[in-house]
């Protein structure tokens, strides 16, 4: 049974959305609930399958995506539902003996480098005096005050250095479009083929994920500085 579509009321009427990783199944249910928005006038959708294609880890084609987006503009809302937590072949690192230089740098690149670049090529498309959310999937594991259980060495520290780089990026973007929401999301065990091999068939709908998180995203007041939540709107420390 699929939840009740979120309406973005907070954002202007015929707002126009965006989602990165659309391809994927949590980005697929975002599109379809913001397709569902009566007030939603237009979901571009960006993954590795799209037109031009969106790779995390070639920034040429971050700049080539904002080049083709910008007779598009102005965006309202962003959501970027990009991510791995299997790297290379291999699931989260739980010992120090298993840490790979590679595969961290890898884990880097894809949770927390290659956003911050679409963050950096897709910004100046943000409309200005207006309400704008920018708001990318990041998870619980990647807070250093939540962590009490060790492991999952890469994949905590991408999400950590990616919720730092969205932090930072609010406070500069607050400067120029003060309207602007900037969130890391955590949108809880998600049934995907990304979660799958450590969960296997436990946790939530998708879409039921997707209309939490938008939500939560529409009670959300611009203050200047990142917000880190989750499907519940409740924060979580940094």
């Amino acid at each position: 049974m699929n939840p009740t579509p979120t309406s973005m009321n907070s954002l202007p009427d015929r707002y126009t959305a965006l989602v990165a990783g659309a391809s994927g199944t949590i980005g697929q249910a975002f599109v379809r609930q913001l397709r569902a928005d009566p007030r939603c006038g237009r979901v571009i959708e960006l993954s590795r399958r799209s037109n031009p294609p969106l790779q995390l880890d070639d920034e040429a084609t971050l700049a080539e995506c904002a080049r083709s987006l910008a007779a598009q503009a102005p965006l309202h809302l962003v959501i970027d539902a990009t991510g791995a937590l299997t790297i290379d072949g291999h699931g989260p690192e739980k010992r120090l003996e298993e840490l790979q230089a590679a595969r961290l740098q890898h884990a880097m690149t894809i949770n927390a480098i290659g956003p911050a670049l679409l963050l950096r090529h897709l910004h100046p498309l943000l409309a200005t005096g207006e309400r704008v959310i920018w708001a990318k999937l990041s998870a619980r594991v990647g807070s250093i005050e939540d962590n009490r259980k060790g492991g999952w060495y890469g994949y905590r520290a991408s999400k950590a250095a990616l919720n730092m780089l969205l932090q930072t990026a609010a406070i500069e973007i607050a400067r120029r479009r003060p309207l602007t929401v900037v969130a890391a999301l955590q949108p809880g065990t998600v049934r995907s083929p990304l979660s799958a091999p450590f969960v296997g068939d436990a946790g939530m709908e998708p879409n039921a994920a997707a209309c939490g998180l938008l939500a939560a995203l529409d009670r959300i007041e611009a203050n200047g500085r990142a917000h880190f939540i989750d499907y519940k709107g409740e924060q979580i420390p940094w």
